[in-house]
């Protein structure tokens, strides 16, 4: 089988799965990166997100990560949807969070397609990634193509916005690589001026530790810093804005994955249920939700820190 026939067999199976944009890259070091996660790290970025410091080679060549790797294949995976929250009072969860966390959902889709390689290809190694490990998957989506990096450093492609996870697989086939497209973000600096705690210190770069997401998240504190006190716009868990400004998302298209929908009881809570919520309603409520990243204990911390306590 040629290069190219492997390549179209494997975007063909990737969309039977759901993944609506896929690209492929030479697996080799990331040139370019390498300089620029060194800086951000330097300015603290990262918080106390201290993973993010190790594995540094690793994260900058899959070929440390899969032994003999060839290529990586970059596969975009839609979660937009148009349902909200039913109280506007209510505290703020990031849509991706809306129904079952997604490394579970697209894990088993990335090893239903290393199965269907190694069935219809022959005997290929290799291993998917989905937000789980070292991988750089938003320089690797723009090096295949699939879209830019927005000044909010988000992925962006002009088919459908940003609403979407990156998964990649990291394989030891080679396959024709593609090329990176343009930045289309020109002139636009919605992104920016609409981030209420500043994290974007200026274009294409993100001071993660000011991001509400890491706030609400990443940060495993106690209690949640006082400068960010009023500047939260209501969000629990994550956070949208950048995303719902950004005009590129105008495009986006409802996803179709059965297993991302929200739960009516999630959008139906009102501002009391939230503040009154019990560890038992918790653990029901977020049973296989990335929610449960935050812990009873966390999610608790971010809405008395909404209600100014």
């Amino acid at each position: 089988m040629s290069k190219l026939q492997a390549k179209r067999l494997i975007t063909q199976k990737a969309k039977e799965l759901g993944f609506f944009h896929i690209g492929f890259s030479k697996a080799e070091f990331l040139e370019e990166e390498a300089p620029r996660l060194e800086k951000w790290l330097s300015k603290n970025y990262h918080g106390e997100m201290s993973y993010m410091a190790n594995h540094f080679d690793k994260r900058l060549d899959p070929r440390l990560l899969v032994d003999d790797a060839k290529s990586v294949i970059s596969l975009l995976f839609n979660y937009y949807n148009d349902q909200k929250q039913v109280d506007p009072e209510a505290p703020k969860i990031s849509q991706y969070a809306y129904g079952e966390d997604y490394h579970h959902v697209i894990k088993d889709k990335l090893k239903e397609l290393i199965a269907f390689i190694q069935d219809e290809i022959g005997e290929v190694n290799g291993h998917g990634f989905v937000d789980s490990a070292p991988v750089m998957d938003k320089a690797w989506a723009k090096k295949a193509g699939l879209g830019w990096i927005g000044k909010n450093a988000n992925l962006i492609t002009r088919e459908q916005g940003s609403f979407f996870f990156i998964a990649d697989l990291i394989i030891d086939l080679e396959l024709e690589a593609d090329g990176p497209i343009t930045d289309y973000c020109g002139t636009c600096t919605r992104c920016i001026d609409a981030c209420p705690t500043d994290a974007i210190v200026q274009p294409y770069v993100v001071d993660g530790s000011k991001c509400i997401s890491y706030l609400t998240i990443e940060l495993k504190d106690e209690l949640l810093p006082k400068e960010f006190a009023g500047k939260m716009d209501n969000w629990m868990f994550g956070c949208d804005i950048c995303q719902d400004v950004c005009p590129w998302n105008r495009f986006s298209l409802l996803h179709n994955e059965e297993r991302f929908q929200p739960s009516a009881p999630l959008l139906d809570l009102s501002k009391d249920d939230w503040q009154n919520l019990q560890e038992e309603g918790f653990q029901v409520l977020f049973q296989r939700s990335a929610v449960k990243r935050t812990k009873f204990q966390g999610l608790k911390r971010n809405i008395t820190f909404l209600n100014g306590k």
